[in-house]
């Protein structure tokens, strides 16, 4: 550090910025689709690509991108993810085609998976006393919160004012004074023992996550029996099976397969792919169904959004507080049945739908996605010995994205149908939120019982002889 004092509360703000433009991306993202569709041409299945294009790869490379980290120095992979995020950006804003445009969030996604889980990395090496790591741990989770509030909102003023493009403009100032930051105030730090990197697992989890997505989108358009889409499926099933024999087999896998011989670490994962799929197929359908049938403008869309976003914040701390009092049951099964309601509600939707309707299904999904968000990694951590905490919190944070992918592709398939039809034509959607609220609930009582509690014991047998 060339014996530069450090600034802990300067470090704290610079990768809050990051943590900022890169949740806040996701979001306004979803509230400009049906603009990207009238200016570039889009097919629904380019829209799907579009999103998924950004969060396949995110998912892909959480894991690896913490362990290049501790390798390589936490500071060099933060600025270059900063580098990263704001050049694709532009490239995105500049895109003449819809091609260009998922090449650019593919790339967005590069950048954007360093800054994440390498900002907490940085902030938990900064702050070593544990009260007040746990305090700017609690800052962070606040900025989250309050850029997925800022996100729809933001994103409607600016597609109405500016177009689409605005979107992308705003992520390269705000990288910029956030890469000159971390220049200055961040200290460079690296794990005294690093992981080693696992490029075959790495590449094989790619190819699973591709295969499968790629199929469920391009089904719907090519037909599920079309070779590409059977190729896509195919490579799917092949890139997992030689995954779980790669991983069995390496000395530091990136995923451990053993860890899912816990009950309790399999429910999470299963918990955070089901409630994030309802999360992304809600967000990409409700912008096409706001702006299109129901009529609502770009700033309007944003707006309505907005409530879910206050009540998903305020409930997760609540839900938190019952996690640390009751355990995780609770959460999980209010979580659920609050995902399930809003499910149903929206099965329901009127094509005519008033305001107040739409505002009070929001916000009940709202409930159900901030209760059911922090049993997740609480699970995933209690499900796995504590040596392995950090390898189970990286694996909650991909299985999210992994589920908000999916949830596109679902979304999707119905996108491509007219603005008349589409209220109709979506309604499996939600039906399939409301399944998906119910196994929630399921694996919320499955995942705190006797049974459950024994296998993780088994777990930790298994890593202390």
């Amino acid at each position: 550090m060339g014996g530069r004092r450090v600034r802990p509360g300067l470090v704290l703000a610079t990768c809050c910025t990051a943590l900022f433009v890169s949740s806040m991306n996701a979001v306004l993202i979803n509230v400009a689709l049906p603009m990207i569709r009238a200016g570039l041409g889009a097919s629904a299945t380019q829209l799907q690509w579009v999103v998924d294009a950004y969060t396949l790869m995110i998912a892909s490379l959480l894991l690896a991108t913490g362990s290049m980290a501790d390798r390589f120095g936490r500071k060099r992979v933060f600025m270059t993810g900063l580098v990263l995020f704001a050049a694709a950006s532009a490239l995105c804003a500049l895109a003449p085609t819809t091609a260009w445009l998922i090449a650019g969030r593919g790339l967005q996604a590069v950048g954007g998976a360093m800054l994440t889980p390498v900002a907490l990395s940085i902030i938990s090496a900064t702050y070593t006393d544990a009260a007040a790591r746990a305090r700017a741990i609690g800052v962070w989770g606040a900025v989250s919160g309050v850029s997925l509030g800022l996100g729809p909102i933001a994103g409607g003023l600016l597609t109405d004012a500016f177009g689409w493009e605005a979107s992308f403009w705003l992520n390269v100032p705000v990288c910029v004074a956030a890469i000159v930051a971390t220049a200055l105030f961040v200290p460079e730090s690296r794990a005294p023992r690093p992981r080693r990197l696992d490029p075959a697992g790495q590449l094989l989890m790619m190819v699973f996550l591709a295969g499968v997505v790629g199929a469920l989108i391009e089904g719907p358009e090519i037909g599920w029996s079309s070779p590409p889409v059977l190729a896509l499926a195919g490579a799917a099933a092949a890139g997992l099976a030689v995954f779980v024999v790669v991983e069995r087999r390496s000395a530091e896998p990136m995923v451990d397969i053993r860890f899912f011989g816990s009950a309790p670490f399999s429910a999470s994962m299963l918990i955070a792919v089901a409630v994030f799929t309802v999360q992304g197929a809600f967000l990409f359908l409700m912008s096409l169904l706001l702006q299109g049938p129901l009529g609502y403008s770009a700033s309007a869309t944003g707006a309505l959004l907005v409530p879910m976003a206050v009540v998903l914040a305020l409930s997760s701390p609540f839900s938190g507080r019952m996690v640390g009092r009751r355990g995780t049951r609770p959460s999980l099964v209010i979580g659920g049945a609050g995902v399930s309601l809003a499910g149903l509600m929206l099965a329901l939707l009127p094509a005519d739908a008033r305001m107040w309707y739409l505002l009070a299904a929001f916000m009940v999904l709202g409930v159900g996605l901030g209760f059911v968000n922090p049993p997740i990694t609480t699970t995933a951590v209690a499900g796995l010995p504590l040596s392995q905490a950090g390898a189970a919190s990286g694996m909650a944070s991909a299985s999210r994205q992994v589920g908000v992918a999916l949830g596109v592709a679902v979304a999707g398939s119905v996108a491509g149908v007219d603005d008349a039809r589409l209220v109709a034509a979506s309604r499996p959607v939600f039906w399939l939120a409301v399944a998906l609220g119910l196994v929630v609930v399921v694996l919320g009582v499955v995942s705190t019982t006797e049974w459950a509690r024994g296998t993780r014991r088994r777990l930790d047998a298994l890593f202390s002889a």
